[in-house]
């Protein structure tokens, strides 16, 4: 990558970090960070694991696609890795941040379009396990929790919405994505005139993507089974996260009732997907999970600020990392 392109990622990454951090109030946090004690260097330490998952998932797509090309190393895929995460929480829309980003990075190592093909069925991946987790969970919340009419109502409302999020992407996968994509942008106010032109401009390229995003997924399905196996675990050890920071309050906290508070919290955070670090929704999330599980409000503050934290710490990790050079 070249060196202003690592070098803009790096202070717009920076930049952003710096405005969260200084909307941090660090009295409080201190106070919860302490109160923690080594559960919470548990749960920073947890996500040094959690992106050895993302990184597999990734790993397996490139090499899966072309196995003699792709002189891709593990953990220089787990770098990368992180750091694209680093950007995605940092950036409003999510994946606008970190998916050009890894692109950049892949496309001396493999060209542009398998770049770009590897990366948006890596993201599709990620997104479409978020869809099975939410799935199960609601399978979860009926063989643990009472169900009432209200909860009913939400539970079948997100249970169509799982089934219509899983139907489109294994579209994607047969057919790809790229194209479907940029369609769908060229619907939105403000952009859709910008998409146009994109797509006419880029049709060529996007065909191409899409063409090789069916036949990386058409290749091999145990491949493909492999990483969203990989992502969607990936998930439900992240709920330990939560189950940690639990234990502080109470030693009788539930791992399973951690998997629905994660579960509740990161599809209303998603709904949020503008917003940096999904400030607000997240937070938002975590006390209203936590009371419809009547935990008290104060676990939900301290689930939710101890989590930020962590956000915080491994983005600037990320952000670290993007300044090491690529040997030769």
């Amino acid at each position: 990558m070249k060196e202003k392109y690592r070098n803009a990622f790096f202070l717009f990454g920076l930049a952003v970090l710096a405005i969260m951090v200084w909307q941090l109030d660090f009295r409080e946090a201190w106070r919860h960070i302490r109160e923690a004690g080594y559960w919470f260097i548990a749960v920073v330490v947890l996500w040094a694991w959690l992106y050895v998952h993302n990184t597999f998932s990734w790993y397996i797509i490139i090499h899966n696609g072309w196995p003699r090309k792709a002189e891709v190393g593990f953990w220089w895929l787990y770098r990368i890795t992180v750091s694209g995460f680093a950007l995605n929480y940092a950036t409003p829309g999510g994946l606008m941040g970190g998916e050009p980003y890894r692109i950049m990075a892949l496309k001396p190592k493999i060209g542009t379009e398998r770049a770009s093909a590897s990366v948006i069925l890596f993201a599709m991946t990620h997104i479409f396990s978020h869809f099975w987790f939410w799935l199960l969970s609601v399978a979860l919340y009926i063989a643990i929790q009472p169900v009432n009419v209200l909860m009913g109502i939400i539970l079948a409302a997100t249970t169509a919405f799982c089934l219509l999020g899983i139907w489109f992407f294994i579209a994607g996968y047969r057919k790809g994505l790229a194209v479907r994509a940029m369609t769908l942008l060229g619907h939105l106010p403000f952009i859709k005139s910008w998409a146009h032109r994109f797509i006419n401009k880029h049709r060529e390229q996007l065909d191409n993507i899409d063409r090789q995003i069916a036949a990386l997924h058409g290749q091999n399905p145990r491949t493909f089974v492999m990483a969203v196996l990989s992502e969607l675990s990936c998930r439900i050890v992240s709920a330990l996260e939560i189950y940690f920071i639990l234990r502080v309050l109470s030693p009788d906290a539930s791992y399973l009732n951690s998997i629905l508070i994660l579960a509740f919290t990161s599809l209303f955070a998603n709904m949020l997907f503008f917003m940096p670090l999904q400030l607000g929704g997240r937070e938002g999330g975590f006390l209203m999970s936590a009371r419809g599980l009547s935990l008290t409000t104060d676990a939900g503050i301290m689930v939710a600020l101890l989590v930020r934290i962590r956000e915080l710490i491994w983005t600037a990790i990320g952000l670290l990392l993007i300044r090491i050079k690529d040997k030769g």
